[in-house]
């Protein structure tokens, strides 16, 4: 029997960057999957507080020069790698300069959220993705953790249904207690619009908010999870009755996890 093979995508993961629970969560998941057989692939955004020097990531010559649409203009994308030390894991960066070198996360110093958060979510998830066919890499279960990744149930379940490397994929996902205020322009549903994606499948994210990238992620994703408790109702965004109730603090969440993974693998 082959491994099961898991792709984690989230906004962040110690030690290159701790911003919410989400860092913790993607560092110990990964690796208590990985001792029980499974293999597995890491991804998040190379946000400019990631020291490059510090932190040993290189770029990945092969994976990147592809160019991502987002609305009317194409960004490149660089991938860079690092290893976690004192674990045998790898975590691949999604980088752009036009996105991604800044100081900040996701506000700015005046704690403004940046304003083009959502085409940096669209350009994070489509390469995610890219970066995956690059690599040849088929991954049973897909991971997504908190809304930057909401897009790519979406993506997968539509866009790319019918690529080889996907067609079999179940996606998972996570929600955390990291909501955000701002509404984005109108324009967001075109921007996110991909081929065979009709405009009925976007009606949850006409709002061009928070709740409309979780009513994305929910509505497309095969397994709903609450990581944390949230400072909004989240169940009234989830309408498909795929929810499980996993807390990231249970004393044997990993267990639970790695029987979540085995049966919708199955």
């Amino acid at each position: 029997m082959s491994k099961l093979r898991i792709l984690y995508v989230a906004s962040e993961i110690n030690p290159f960057l701790q911003t919410s629970g989400v860092a913790d969560f993607v560092r110990k998941l990964p690796q208590a999957m990985q001792e029980r057989g499974m293999e597995i692939r890491i991804l998040v955004p190379r946000f400019g507080i990631i020291n490059e020097r510090k932190n040993r990531l290189h770029e990945v010559v092969r994976l990147s020069g592809i160019n991502i649409p987002v609305g009317e203009d194409e960004k490149p994308l660089v991938i860079k790698v690092a290893s976690i030390p004192n674990a045998k894991m790898q975590v691949y960066f999604i980088d752009n300069e036009d996105y991604f070198h800044r100081k900040y996360v996701f506000h700015d110093k005046q704690n403004r959220f940046y304003a083009d958060n959502d085409e940096r979510a669209i350009f994070f998830c489509k390469g995610v993705i890219e970066t995956v066919k690059k690599l040849g890499w088929s991954p049973d279960i897909v991971h997504c953790n908190d809304w930057i990744t909401s897009l790519i149930p979406l993506y997968l379940k539509t866009t790319y249904k019918n690529d080889p490397l996907f067609k079999d994929s179940k996606t998972v996902f996570s929600i955390y207690n990291n909501s955000f205020n701002h509404k984005f322009s109108s324009d967001i549903v075109e921007k996110v619009k991909m081929m065979d994606i009709d405009d009925d499948m976007l009606d949850g994210l006409k709002s061009a908010d928070y709740e409309g990238l979780i009513k994305m992620a929910t509505k497309f994703s095969d397994v709903v999870i609450k990581a944390e408790d949230t400072e909004i109702e989240i169940d009234t965004l989830i309408d498909n009755g795929n929810q499980v109730n996993i807390k990231d603090n249970d004393e044997n969440f990993t267990e639970s996890y790695y029987n979540l993974y085995n049966e919708l693998a199955g």
